[in-house]
């Protein structure tokens, strides 16, 4: 029973890393400036890895389904830090930004520590959520607009 707890715990601390890697990825570097100065405590963190940027191959499936196929490069941006406490933070994001990458692997350390995980959290990653999600909705609305019906009218004499 407490090995099944914790496999629970490391699949929901796995989910959430996840989660906040994806939405630290997809921040303006803005709103990390901006969660940046709001910290009442800014730790020293020190660069691990980078920032460096580089190139990343792109798969694409058409429709989705089919069989994969390289579709490009695009520039991507990445940075491991490691903060004073021990934390270390990891992050990528599209394009050339050094500091936007450098930010976010602070916010991904600070998220796994317990006394600044609610603050990262609330000051950042929820605000980047909705973001996501009103653009995701306009995005829908736009393409809902486009949207046409056919059908076929059958008449009567057969």
């Amino acid at each position: 029973m407490i090995s099944a707890d914790r496999n629970d715990a490391a699949s929901q601390t796995a989910s959430g890393r996840k989660r906040a890697a994806d939405l630290l990825a997809r921040a303006e570097r803005s709103e990390l400036q901006a969660a940046w100065d709001a910290l009442p405590e800014k730790p020293a963190a020190h660069p691990v890895r980078g920032p460096e940027t580089g190139l990343v191959m792109v798969r694409g499936r058409i429709g989705g389904g089919g069989a994969p196929f390289n579709l490009g490069e695009v520039t991507v941006t990445r940075a491991t830090v490691r903060l004073e406490s021990g934390s270390i933070g990891h992050a990528q994001a599209l394009g050339t930004d050094r500091e936007k990458a450098r930010l976010a692997a602070i916010f991904d350390a600070l998220w796994q520590e317990e006394a600044t995980k609610d603050f990262v959290e609330q000051a950042l990653l929820s605000p980047i959520a909705e973001r996501v999600a009103a653009g995701d909705r306009r995005k829908a609305d736009e393409t809902a607009a486009t949207r046409v019906d056919f059908f076929t009218m059958v008449r009567g004499d057969d």
